[in-house]
C-alpha cells in the first residue's frame, strides 16, 4: 500500500490552479485581441494624431526624396507634399483609411479652390459638402473609392454625407473623444471651455482645477485599468502594456493625465489644432485658431500640384517594400505601428527597410512608452547599419503638439 503524502495533493492542486489561471489569462488576452480587431476594422482615425511639422523637421525633406508612410487619416501624407518630394507611397490595411486618403487627394485635385477644401474637411455642419462631392469629385474619382463614399452607413445614409455633419465625431477615435466628454460632464466639467482660454496660463489653470482631478476619481481609475478602455484611441493590448510599464500603480491614469497635461498646457490653443480636436471636437473657426498643416493656405498650391505623386496601397509596410528595388527609398514613417509587432515582424520590416534604403535614408516613428521599441530586438546585422539620433529625437518629441506619445525616434542609414 502506497503511503499518502499530504503535500502531493496540495502541489497537484496548486499546479491545477496555476494552469486554470494561465488559461483564463490567455482567454482574456485572446478576447481583448479579437475585440480590438473587430473595432479596428471600421474607420479608426478621421484625422491623424502625429504632428506633421515635427515629422518634416525630422526628415529634412528634399525634392529628390521618395517616401513610404502609413496612411491613417491622410493628413500627414498631404502635409509632406508641401515640401515637393519626388513620390510618396501610402500603405494601410484599413479600407476606410484607404478611401479617406484617396478622397483627400482627389479633393485637392478637383475642388475649385482652397476655401472649398476648408469647408469640406475643416468646417462642421456644411450641408452643401456632399453636393460639392457630387459635382466636382465623384465624376473623376476611381470606381472603388466612389463606390465606398456612395455606399451606405449603418443608418442608411450615404457615407459622403458625413462631411455635411462632422466627420471628426465619427470613427473609433472620434467616438472615444466623445465618450471622454460625457465622462467629464458626469464629473461636472465641460471640456470645451478649454477653447475659451486666451493664454497658456489660463489653459493651465483650467487643467489643474477642472481636468486633472478627474483622473483621481475611483471610477475613472477603475475604467483606465481595463485594456479595452483605450481601444478607442487605437491602442491595442500590446501597446497598453507599453503604457502600463510607465505607471507606478495598478492604473495608467497618471500616465494619461501627464500626456493630456502636455496637450492642454504646453502649447497655446491658438497654435495647436490637436488640442482643438480633443477639447472642441472640431478645428477652430476663422481667426480662433490654426488649421491643420495640410489645410493652411500657404501650402495649398504645392499640395495640389503634387497630389499625383502619391500612390495609395492596400497593403502592409513590409509587403510593399518587398516589391520595391534595392536602394530606392529615402524616408520611412512608421507612426506607432511597431508597438504592436513581434520580434519576427520587426526584423522582417527592418530587413526590407535596410534593403530598400538609400544612403542617408531616415526612419521616424513614435512609441507609447519613452524608449525606442527596436533597441535590443533587431538582429545585430540590421541594427549596426543604422544610427539613432537620440538627442534630436528627444528635442522634437518635446515639441510634438499631438502630445499623446511617450517617444519620438529618428534613425539614419549609415554610409
Amino acid at each position: 500500500m502506497t503511503e499518502f503524502a499530504p503535500d502531493a495533493g496540495l502541489h497537484k492542486n496548486r499546479k491545477l490552479k496555476d494552469a486554470l489561471l494561465q488559461h483564463k489569462a490567455l482567454s482574456k488576452a485572446g478576447f481583448s485581441e479579437r475585440l480590438f480587431g473587430m473595432l479596428f476594422s471600421g474607420l479608426v482615425y478621421p484625422q491623424i494624431w502625429e504632428d506633421p511639422d515635427i515629422d518634416m523637421e525630422a526628415m529634412e525633406l528634399q525634392p529628390h526624396h521618395r517616401i513610404v508612410t502609413i496612411g491613417s487619416g491622410g493628413c500627414n501624407m498631404l502635409a509632406y507634399l508641401s515640401q515637393n518630394p519626388a513620390s510618396i507611397d501610402v500603405v494601410d490595411l484599413n479600407r476606410h483609411h484607404i478611401a479617406l486618403n484617396k478622397l483627400k487627394l482627389a479633393a485637392f485635385r478637383l475642388l475649385p479652390g482652397h476655401a472649398d477644401l476648408v469647408r469640406f474637411f475643416g468646417t462642421p455642419n456644411v450641408s452643401a459638402n456632399s453636393q460639392a462631392y457630387d459635382q466636382f469629385i465623384a465624376p473623376r474619382l476611381d470606381p472603388a473609392t466612389a463606390a465606398y463614399w456612395d455606399g451606405r452607413d449603418m443608418y442608411g445614409r450615404r457615407r459622403v454625407t458625413v462631411f455635411n455633419r462632422n466627420i471628426y465625431k465619427t470613427g473609433l477615435l472620434g467616438r472615444f473623444i466623445g465618450a471622454a466628454h460625457v465622462l467629464a460632464r458626469l464629473h461636472g466639467v465641460r471640456l470645451a471651455k478649454m477653447t475659451e482660454a486666451r493664454t497658456v496660463r489660463e489653459q493651465r489653470q483650467f487643467f489643474d482645477d477642472e481636468i486633472a482631478p478627474i483622473f483621481d476619481k475611483p471610477m475613472v481609475r477603475w475604467l483606465l485599468g481595463r485594456k479595452s478602455s483605450l481601444f478607442g484611441l487605437g491602442i491595442p493590448p500590446q501597446q497598453y502594456d507599453e503604457l502600463a510599464s510607465l505607471a507606478g500603480d495598478d492604473s495608467i491614469s497618471g500616465v494619461l493625465k501627464h500626456r493630456l497635461e502636455k496637450l492642454a498646457c504646453h502649447f497655446p490653443m491658438r497654435d495647436n489644432y490637436f488640442a482643438w480636436q480633443a477639447f472642441a471636437r472640431c478645428y477652430a473657426g476663422q481667426h480662433q485658431g490654426p488649421l491643420p498643416t495640410y489645410l493652411r493656405p500657404e501650402h495649398y498650391a504645392a499640395i495640389r500640384a503634387n497630389a499625383d505623386r502619391v500612390d495609395v496601397h492596400h497593403a502592409n509596410f513590409t509587403e510593399l517594400l518587398a516589391s520595391k528595388p534595392a536602394a530606392s527609398r529615402d524616408r520611412y514613417i512608421l507612426l506607432d505601428a511597431q508597438d504592436w509587432m513581434t520580434d519576427e515582424q520587426l526584423n522582417d520590416l527592418w530587413a526590407e527597410i535596410t534593403r530598400t534604403a538609400r544612403e542617408g535614408a531616415r526612419v521616424i516613428f513614435r512609441t507609447a512608452a519613452e524608449k525606442s521599441i527596436i533597441e535590443g530586438r533587431l538582429s545585430p546585422a540590421i541594427r549596426e547599419q543604422w544610427v539613432y539620433f537620440e538627442e534630436r529625437s528627444q528635442e522634437l518629441n518635446a515639441r510634438d503638439r499631438s502630445a499623446i506619445y511617450g517617444g519620438f525616434h529618428i534613425y539614419g542609414k549609415k554610409a
